[in-house]
């Protein structure tokens, strides 16, 4: 389980680095997406044993983790997301940046650029087809929605 999430975040590190020049960006959340319901069940059991669920969504579990070091910081939110046949990638990874504002307004006109609008907060998705995952950087970041740190 947790060379799946290293590799997730790398490739979304990588992502990122190909794309932006966010390279401080740290992980703040990760995402594997899994790709059957028998596969689901496998992936929750195994983070179950890396820490606790504290959220139910409508696409999965949520879970807080004991700080996973990665090549893009301490990981310590990770979402087992249900399989859905519009997200075929492998996993994201949501990276904070230290300006969003701006950060939006250099980057969002760009390709692979889109912005996404929820209540309470808005992320921009970064992807490319030359990658098996999603890249994101979400205002507020999850532990702070979440009021985790």
């Amino acid at each position: 389980m947790k060379n799946l999430i290293f590799d997730i975040v790398t490739s979304a590190y990588d992502l990122k680095n190909a794309f932006t020049d966010a390279k401080e960006a740290e992980v703040n959340y990760a995402a594997v997406f899994s790709q059957s319901t028998e596969e689901c069940s496998a992936l929750n059991k195994a983070a179950q044993g890396l820490g606790e669920i504290i959220q139910e969504t409508p696409t999965g579990l949520l879970y807080k983790i004991a700080p996973l070091t990665t090549v893009a910081g301490n990981l310590q939110l990770l979402k087992i997301r249900k399989p859905d046949e519009a997200r075929p990638e492998r996993g994201d990874a949501d990276f904070t940046v230290t300006d969003y504002d701006s950060f939006k307004q250099t980057y969002l006109p760009k390709s692979g650029f889109k912005l996404i609008e929820r209540e309470g907060f808005e992320m921009i998705e970064l992807s490319d087809p030359n990658f098996d995952v999603l890249a994101y950087f979400s205002n507020p970041p999850l532990d702070v929605q979440l009021g985790i740190k």
